[in-house]
């Protein structure tokens, strides 16, 4: 495993399918697009492919780098498409691409530039959105809910988001706590990218994400947050999405009514929880807000330059 410090970011080269991206300085932004009824954070705003187009440019001219679309959400209590233990309606595959496959199009068509990542944790799915120009695959369950996916993604040679999740939605509620949660993910991520790598994914196109929220209790968040740059030893570029997660609406409403805060009023709760990220090493932040995290992002970028500034001198 690569040696770090966590006062520093290691610079790492990204290799997508068409092209690659240095990381390292500046922080890149990547904005959410959710083509989805029943999103968390927006409601179902941009469910319908134009309003979703419309949104997806305006985070483009608001300074995001990269475009995260998905057409199914994985909030806690939902079923996925691989439980078989439910007979709750799930979201299949030709849904799904029925969802995302007109924004992909769109957007491309109208920014052939864009670097679009698919959110998908089916393999199907991620084959055609590749093939129609999206540059990266975003398994949220890190190549465990479908088994053809590591094998898919290699035959890709597109870039690859793992990230951690802890069980499936639909237990989330129900698993018991965890004390050593940082030494946890950091175990079962290097495990992904063990799976990854027999599967022929290379080590240049994968970037690891610790999973804010997902089969994290509350108070776990923080304490992952504190630690996040033992995340580092792993070598691998990092990527973190707290952007208007559960654990900052429950801290912001401590302060204020007592109840949680609604994901509209999170805004400022997610910055900081960003910035956090960023100065223990995050390379890349997945936000709904691209404006204000452009702006914060890159005070942090300061910071970390200075501080390599220092520690060099």
């Amino acid at each position: 495993m690569t040696n770090y410090n966590r006062n520093m970011r290691v610079s790492y080269r990204w290799q997508l399918r068409s092209r690659s991206l240095d990381l390292g300085t500046p922080t890149f932004i990547m904005g959410v697009v959710n083509v989805t009824p029943d999103s968390f954070s927006e409601g179902g705003r941009f469910f319908e492919t134009q309003a979703a187009i419309a949104h997806a440019l305006e985070l483009l001219d608001e300074g995001a780098d990269i475009l995260d679309i998905g057409g199914e959400s994985t909030r806690p209590g939902t079923h996925v498409l691989f439980n078989q233990r439910s007979d709750e309606p799930v979201v299949s595959e030709d849904e799904e691409l029925r969802r995302v496959m007109p924004v992909i199009e769109g957007v491309l068509k109208a920014r052939p530039e864009a670097i679009v990542s698919i959110d998908t944790y089916k393999s199907g799915v991620a084959r055609r959105a590749v093939m129609a120009g999206a540059e990266i695959v975003n398994d949220v369950s890190a190549f465990r809910w479908d088994e053809a996916m590591a094998t898919t993604c290699s035959e890709l040679k597109c870039g690859v988001v793992l990230m951690h999740t802890r069980g499936r939605p639909d237990e989330w509620r129900h698993q018991p706590a965890e004390s050593h949660v940082a030494t946890l993910v950091v175990h079962d991520l290097a495990q992904s990218v063990q799976v990854a790598l027999d599967h022929g994914v290379a080590r240049e196109h994968i970037v690891l994400d610790p999973g804010f929220g997902f089969g994290k209790k509350l108070e776990e968040n923080y304490p992952l947050l504190a630690n996040f740059d033992r995340l580092q030893q792993l070598g691998f570029p990092l990527l973190t999405g707290t952007s208007r997660k559960s654990f900052i609406g429950r801290t912001i409403g401590k302060r204020r009514s007592g109840e949680d805060a609604p994901p509209a009023d999170r805004l400022y709760g997610s910055l900081a929880a960003m910035v956090a990220s960023i100065l223990r090493g995050s390379h890349i932040v997945r936000v709904h807000d691209v404006k204000p995290a452009v702006d914060a992002a890159a005070v942090a970028d300061e910071i970390l330059k200075a501080e390599t500034n220092v520690l060099s001198s």
